[in-house]
Parts: C-alpha cells; structure tokens; sequence
C-alpha cells in the first residue's frame, strides 16, 4: 500500500510539474527530445552525445538536423527522460522512478560519489531529514576532473572543508528548472554564498557556469539536479580578479586609462574575455601606443571585450552573436572542447567565475572598429585597394585627427592593365576613392556631391536597393573607424569628365547616332548640364541604312524626334543600381517605356544585352546597345518610313496604322537657366561696348542672332537687359532691319 502511494504521489507530482513548466526553455527542449524519441516507446528521451567524450545534450533542433555539437559529430541515444524508468518485457520507460528522500535519490541518479561524500561528511542525516532542499549534485565524473589538490584537501577534512563544500550546493527550498530564471541569484546554505543562475534560450541551465545535465529528479524532501562540476565558492567582482591577476596587468593598466575598470566592479552580469599580457605584447607597438593613448579609442577596446550577459562556455553549442559594451558585436562560438571569438580559438582558460559574471582568458586582444584608424578598417577583399593606398604615400595623408570616407573597391577591381599603370596617374585613382569628409551610409542622399582629397566631385545615386557613387555600386561592409569610415565598390570609380555629347562626339561608334540627333535639333540637350540617362545604338544598328533613308528620317523631324527620345529618359540610372532579375520600367521623354533589368551583370533593355553600361557623364549615362530602340505601341503611317525602320528594326513587329502621325515633341522637357547681366544703356553706348559686356558677363555662348548697330531696338533683347522675364526660345536666325552693314552678334545663355 505504501508503494502503490508513493507511485501515485510521485505521478501526480511530475505531472503538476510538467504542467506548470511548459514555459521554461530547458523543459521545451526536454519536450523535443520525448518527440524525437517517440518510436521508442513512452518516456524515452533522445540525446546526443559528442563523439569522443562523455558529454551528452538535449539539443535544440539547430544542433539536431545538423548532427553536431560545436563542430564536433553527435551520436544520437536514447534514454529514459528524467523521472522514468524501464520495465522488464516492455518498451520504453512506462515505470516512474521510485521517490526517494534527497539522499537516496542520489543514488538513483548515479551521483554515487556525492552520496557517498554525504554519508562521510555527516549531511546524510540532514538531507535524510524533513524539509524542502535543491541539491546541485556533481557528477561522478565531476568530482574526478575536480583539481586533485583541492580533492585532497575536502577529502582529508571531511567534517568542516566538505561539509561545507557539500552544502554550498545546497539550496533551503525546493527548485525545479522552471525556477530557475536567467540571471537569478540563490543563496547557499553555506555562509550565504551566491549561486549564480544562468537559463539559456537553448536549454540549458548553469549554476556558476556548471551544467545541469539531468534534472528535476524529485524527492521527498526536496529535488536533485546534477551538474557537470564542482561548484567552488564565489566572492570576488570582475574587477577584483584583475586588479590582483598578475598575467592581467596591461588589461589592468588600459581599463584604468579608460575609466572601465570601475564598471567591471559594480553589480551585474558580464562577461570578459580578457587578453592577457602576452596578447596586448603580440600587437604592433605603433598600435597599441596609439590606442593607449586615446581614452576614445581605449574605452572602445575594453568595452569591445565586455557583454553584458553572462555567457558560460558550456551553454555554447554553436555560434551566437552578442552585442558588446562597446556597441559592436562578436560572435561566440565553440569548436569541440575550445571556445571561439568571431571564428577563432583564443580562450587559454575559461568560466573563471565571479560574483558579477565570468571570465574567459583569451591570447588575442580584440580591436573593435571604432579603436580602428580608416585605412585599417580594410578587409582581406580590399587588400589591393589599402595597400597601394599605403604603397602610393597616401596612407600619410590620413591624420588620425582628420575626418574621411574611403570608396575601398574590390580585390577584383583592380586589372593587371590598371596595376601596371603609371603610378602618378594610379596614386590619382587612389584619390579618387578617399573623400575629405567623414560620411556614414545613412547620410548618404540621391544628388549628393561628394569632394576628394584630389578635389573632385562624386555624384551619389540612390536607388531602391543599391547605393552608388558615379559609375560604381556599394556592397555590403561599410564600417565606422576612428577617423573615417569605409564602403566597398563592386569596380573602380570613374568620374565623368564630359558631357553625353562629348562622349558621343569622341567616340566613332556614334557617329551616325549623333549625325541623327544633330540633325533633330537635340545636340543642345546632351550638352547641358542635367540628369539623363541615354541608350546608345553603336553604328552596327545602322547596317543597311542608305543616304536616301537617312534623308527621308532626316525631313520628317517629328518622326526622328518620337525614335530619338525614346532612348532618353530623365535621371540617372546605374545598371548595377537595379535589383538583379527585377524588371525596372522607365518612362521616356518621348512618352513610352523601355524594360530594363541585369540579368548575370549585363543589362537588357526591352530584353536587349547593353554592350557596355554605365559610362559615365557630367550630365548622365551612357549605356551601349546594337540595335535601335522603337516603342512596340507606336504606329508608323507612312510606307517609306516603315520600309526604313524594318530594315533597321527586326526583334519586333512594327505596327502600320495608314495616315498615322507622330506626336510633335516640343523641347520644352528641359528648361536651360537663362543668366543674363542688367545693362543701362547710355547716349555714349555703341555696339562693341554692348558686347564687351555681354561677354565679360555671360559664362558660356550657345545661340547666335543676326543684328547691326540698332541692336538695342529689337524689343526682346531690351526687355531681357533690363531685367524682365527671359526669352523662353530664341529663334536661330533673327534679323533685324537696319542699315547697310550687317555683323553677328553673340547673345549668350548658360
């Protein structure tokens, strides 16, 4: 009868437990195992366990799918779940285990040395006894791994030393995982020393950064969990251990300078992983002096090494990123028995534990950005960019009291044409890609006009996705350094040195293209200052076409304006700023719209390969394509025209809509700015002084009129020198009536 009432008691018991901490990550991870295990039978667990060692782990499901832990290959067992036991004949673990006061459920979890170590040090009687008690038990294992000398010593003076030891694993009242929160703070029964709780969101629960490796074993008077090491006692700060550790003295001597060390001596729960003396001698001694010699950037690198977590090294079983004091992030991980920082094994020692948090010896020293100088902010893809940078003497320019952008281009940026490259012409391509001011990602805005060191002018081009400078897109990376920050480029930058009209102009493969615009009256636009973005057909898009077919588009302006502009739109857009495989629609100055988007690196317009994009001008663009351009909605009216237009045009039908015209295009789509000096004309004023003036005034001469030396009668011109509103359009040719000698004069607009 006892029996039968002790199972029933105890069922009811886990059950209500069970209940009550579905909450609690390490319960969660603990239901994941009973799921997995499932086709085992009831009450069967699945572990898994690193090969190579004892160590065994409920996982989460990263861990579980990838069939490792820390790195190291994961065998899978099954084993009863906590609280159960097998039955002869039956699958699974059907049976609850038998309840027990505190010490003999000890013995029922295998914490046979704990037990026994009860037994000689007189805590048997007591944990036999009534009350509610929370056992941390070490393993058998644990206590063979504990320090041999301090073994020896509890065990040489069993009545005082591990009494003791025993009951600073003790807590006065009964704990399951549930309550035991993340950050919690118990007091033990011995000399109300503090049991530091950490409850992790991976399931697993520390005591002063041991693990409960099986828990919740429920007793008469109280619960068992047992943890993987002995707990030693805890009374010291962070800062206490290294104002006395020896091996810490440059750790000391920067935390002192910087005003941190404090913070490390004030309640809390950090983590430090802290370099040692041999580490801060490993850096270069221009590095570190300067550092030291910055409180800025020495604050920076203390508190780069702090988090405010207490992380333990066992509750790593793969990579996490924490955010540190300093504000940056490192990623913690593990490999095997070894802890990693940001992928590398560094940690000499690990969980020393203090009454604040834990500390991890480490033997480099973590320099985060913000201690960084610009030019050291370069990663191992933009090793070509910083070293030359160095090699030219560029590096020198950049004081650490000055304030710059680098634009650090790609390794694969740089060809063997461009290394081989004069090093004056190099060294001013390098200042090309340093600006003079200090400018983060999120200040950066569409129209934005950037100075060098050089003193050029970079134009910034925002888009849905990408930011670019001139010809050149960002990709991830950017980083904040101490005087200056960084951003990688996909390329080189090349800022524009000429207008769309002297790129086509310069260049042979333009030629008919830019005869046609010439001809329809558009070379004015392409070379005013604005925001254009022009298709380009080279001269191959113009096989077949014969003078008479360059006449007959010629005569009818209206036509040749409607296929013109249709390679023309307003603003600026950089093949590589769009979204790859996302098809971008750009209305046209002629009215219709063309289909862009980079397929592979290569732009397709109305699903044509660009030849060559992004070629860079004061005033826009230029992408190069072989065909013509014409908008698929268009209707041609007249039988010449079409016969032309097909002879150049085959990748689209053209529609025939008989009698059918095209729109007049005005040139009113761009608005030059008229600038002009007000003039008071006197008795004495003759012509030659006029244009005098007008020239001495005007910055730049782009319309021409016919006059003599009545000029200041014509009605136009008086009203613009006295300072009314501008004249919209001038008429190429105008003549005024007057006497017999006829000159040109220049009229100037800009």
């Amino acid at each position: 009868m006892k029996i039968f009432f002790l199972f029933t008691f105890s069922t009811f018991l886990l059950s209500a437990f069970e209940q009550a901490t579905a909450s609690a990550h390490y319960d969660k991870i603990l239901t994941h195992s009973r799921i997995r295990a499932r086709d085992q039978g009831p009450n069967v667990c699945a572990l898994q366990q690193v090969m190579g060692t004892k160590k065994k782990y409920f996982s989460t499901c990263r861990n579980w799918y990838q069939g490792a832990i820390c790195g190291k290959k994961a065998t899978v067992l099954y084993e009863c779940c906590p609280g159960y036991m097998k039955m002869d004949g039956t699958r699974g673990c059907p049976a609850v285990a038998p309840i027990d006061h505190v010490y003999g459920t000890l013995g029922i979890v295998g914490a046979t040395s704990t037990q026994q170590y009860s037994d000689i040090s007189k805590l048997r009687e007591e944990i036999e006894g009534r009350g509610s008690f929370t056992f941390f038990a070490p393993s058998n294992e644990a206590w063979e791994q504990l320090n041999s000398e301090i073994h020896r010593n509890l065990v040489d003076n069993v009545n005082i030393e591990l009494y003791n030891a025993l009951h600073h694993h003790m807590v006065n009242k009964r704990m399951l995982t549930k309550d035991l929160k993340n950050g919690m703070t118990l007091v033990s029964m011995y000399n109300d020393q503090k049991l530091l709780i950490n409850h992790y969101p991976n399931g697993v629960v520390t005591v002063n950064c041991a693990r409960i490796i099986h828990g919740n074993q429920i007793a008469t008077n109280g619960v068992v969990h047992v943890i993987d090491r002995v707990l030693t006692a805890v009374g010291n700060t962070i800062q206490d251990f290294i104002e006395v550790e020896d091996d810490l003295s440059s750790l000391r001597a920067a935390a002192i300078t910087s005003d941190v060390l404090d913070i490390l001596g004030r309640p809390g729960h950090y983590t430090l992983f802290a370099p040692t003396n041999e580490a801060f001698e490993r850096l270069p001694r221009g590095v570190l002096e300067r550092i030291m010699g910055d409180k800025v950037a020495s604050e920076a690198l203390v508190k780069f090494h702090i988090l405010n977590t207490l992380q333990c090294s066992e509750a790593i079983t793969g990579g996490a990123v924490y955010e540190t004091l300093e504000g940056n992030t490192v990623e913690v991980g593990c490999d095997g028995e070894s802890l990693t920082v940001n992928g590398v094994k560094m940690v000499k020692r690990k969980d020393i534990v203090t009454s604040n948090g834990v500390i991890h010896l480490i033997d480099e020293v973590l320099i985060p950005d913000s201690a960084k100088q610009v030019i050291e902010l370069g990663g191992a893809q933009q090793t070509t960019f910083t070293d030359l940078v160095a090699q030219l003497g560029l590096a020198s320019s950049l004081r650490p009291e000055g304030q710059y952008t680098l634009l650090a281009p790609l390794n694969g940026a740089f060809s063997d044409d461009t290394l081989r490259m004069d090093q004056r012409l190099l060294k001013t391509i390098l200042q090309n890609h340093i600006i003079k001011v200090k400018v983060g990602l999120n200040e950066l805005y569409n129209g934005q006009e950037l100075e060098t060191i050089g003193g050029k002018l970079l134009r910034v081009f925002v888009y849905r996705t990408a930011v670019c400078i001139e010809n050149s897109c960002m990709v991830r990376g950017s980083k904040e350094g101490r005087n200056g920050f960084i951003h990688i480029f996909r390329q080189i930058i090349n800022p524009a040195e000429k207008t769309l009209h002297e790129m086509l102009r310069n260049d042979k493969r333009f030629s008919v293209f830019l005869s046609l615009v010439k001809a329809a009256d558009l070379d004015d636009v392409l070379s005013r200052p604005g925001e254009w973005t022009l298709f380009v057909p080279t001269n191959d898009a113009f096989k077949g076409l014969t003078d008479d077919d360059k006449d007959i588009l010629i005569r009818d302006k209206n036509a040749l304006r409607n296929i013109l502009l249709y390679h023309l739109t307003q603003g600026v857009f950089i093949g590589s700023g769009f979204e790859p495989g996302v098809t971008n629609i750009l209305k046209t100055i002629q009215g219709g719209k063309l289909y862009l988007k980079t397929v592979n690196d290569t732009l397709l317009v109305n699903e044509l390969k660009s030849r060559e994009s992004d070629l860079m001008a004061t005033n826009g663009v230029i992408h190069v394509i072989d065909k013509l351009l014409y908008p698929a909605d268009l209707p041609v009216g007249n039988d010449q025209l079409l016969t032309i237009l097909k002879k150049l045009i085959k990748y689209i039908q053209i529609k025939f809509v008989r009698d059918s015209t095209f729109k007049e295009i005005p040139l009113t789509f761009y608005s030059p700015e008229i600038k002009y000096t007000r003039i008071t004309a006197g008795g004495s004023d003759n012509e030659e002084k006029l244009k005098k003036l007008l020239e001495e005034e005007v910055t730049k001469v782009t319309k021409f009129i016919e006059g003599d030396g009545h000029l200041l009668e014509d009605e136009e011109i008086k009203r613009l020198l006295q300072g009314e509103a501008p004249v919209r359009r001038v008429q190429p040719t105008r003549r005024t009536q007057g006497g017999a000698a006829r000159r040109r004069t220049r009229l100037a607009y800009s």
